[in-house]
């Protein structure tokens, strides 16, 4: 009989199989699903108290999305973890709020299928094609921020797909934009594309200090940037449309070329949309990973044409919960869904008692 330590080994070598893979049918993520659902159940305790108050067992879940979502604050509430605790692993923590909020933690014993997932999909939504090209980073590296899934993801980025002169632009000391001026220059007489990439309220930072200097760029066809977070209260708000419009103004880049990353701590996965020439912008994830939307305190899918809360099965979600409910409104949209914010009077009551059950049944 398998010990649990060799179902988890196989079940992540055959997760890093899946999504090394160029796609899957919809059995084949059932049973990757399904498989992972019943290692989650045996092996993480809050999970398998909460499925057993939703009436979910290893006999009546049948596809993915009978899997219960557990609500993201749950990551704040208590640890969801399926292998124990080791001096080795990586814990990514959520932002949190002013104060002394709790942070939401997501466990990763090792950091081999987060990295696998991330770099599978940033080559083809991001890179598109292209192999390596010079990169700006807008936010703080590993090493200031060693929680951040983000820190992560932009290093991973920055290592995989980035030529050697890539780097940092926002450090302990500030932005530096004299450094970030002088390569975007660069870029310009050479022709060479650059990619720009960070949190959303970096980018508000790097235009007002272009706006304030008098100075705009056009970078070289092919350049592209990513951003991310949205502005977390540091730094003033912008519309989609004006934030879009002012990238493409002062960079040159057109914003078929400014791609918005969706992703959050509690995922090992992320969504992307093919760029922001109309708004709101079609978000989609890889093969991996599926998504539902729902009334959050049933459970239960809305109607077509209608909004919902988004859930998501990310199967790269191995030690914790592999179904989420998140706090986002979303909308189906043809190749997608459209990302509406946050919840919001009935839909934000709803998900916080979803949060309450899950509390009550993992206490029970």
């Amino acid at each position: 009989m398998d010990t649990p330590k060799a179902t988890a080994a196989s079940l992540v070598a055959d997760l890093l199989a899946f999504i090394a893979a160029p796609g899957c049918t919809n059995d084949q993520f059932d049973q990757l699903a399904l498989r992972l659902f019943a290692h989650q159940y045996a092996s993480n305790a809050p999970f398998r108290s909460f499925c057993q108050r939703r009436g979910a067992t290893l006999r009546n879940v049948k596809s993915w999305r009978d899997i219960p979502a557990v609500p993201i604050d749950a990551f704040k509430a208590m640890e969801l973890r399926s292998e124990p605790a080791s001096p080795d692993e990586r814990v990514f923590m959520t932002s949190g709020t002013t104060g002394r909020a709790a942070r939401g933690r997501h466990f990763h014993p090792r950091l081999d299928v987060y990295d696998l997932s991330m770099k599978r999909h940033f080559a083809e939504r991001f890179m598109r094609g292209v192999e390596r090209m010079p990169m700006g980073i807008l936010f703080p590296d590993e090493q200031a921020m060693p929680n951040s899934s983000l820190a992560h993801y932009l290093a991973l980025a920055r290592s995989e797909f980035g030529t050697a002169d890539s780097r940092y632009y926002l450090t302990g000391e500030g932005l530096d934009m004299p450094g970030l001026c002088a390569v975007l220059e660069a870029s310009e007489r050479s022709g060479e594309p650059f990619a720009l990439l960070g949190a959303s309220f970096s980018l508000v930072h790097v235009m007002d200090a272009l706006r304030e200097q008098g100075r705009s760029f056009r970078l070289p066809a092919g350049s592209r940037v990513l951003d991310t977070g949205g502005y977390k209260g540091q730094s003033r708000e912008l519309p989609l449309a004006e934030f879009y419009a002012d990238l493409s103004r002062l960079l040159g880049v057109p914003a078929t070329h400014c791609i918005n990353m969706y992703g959050m701590t509690e995922l090992s996965t992320q969504f992307y949309d093919d760029g922001n020439a109309t708004l709101p912008s079609v978000k989609s994830g890889p093969h991996w990973i599926r998504s539902r939307l729902v009334e959050p305190i049933t459970g239960q899918d809305v109607a077509l044409g209608e909004r919902g809360i988004l859930v998501h099965c990310d199967l790269a979600n191995y030690n914790s919960v592999t179904t989420i409910l998140t706090e986002d409104v979303g909308l189906w949209a043809d190749g997608g869904f459209l990302l509406l914010g946050r919840a919001e009077g009935a839909a934000a009551k709803g998900c916080s008692l979803a949060v309450e059950e899950f509390v009550k049944a993992a206490s029970a």
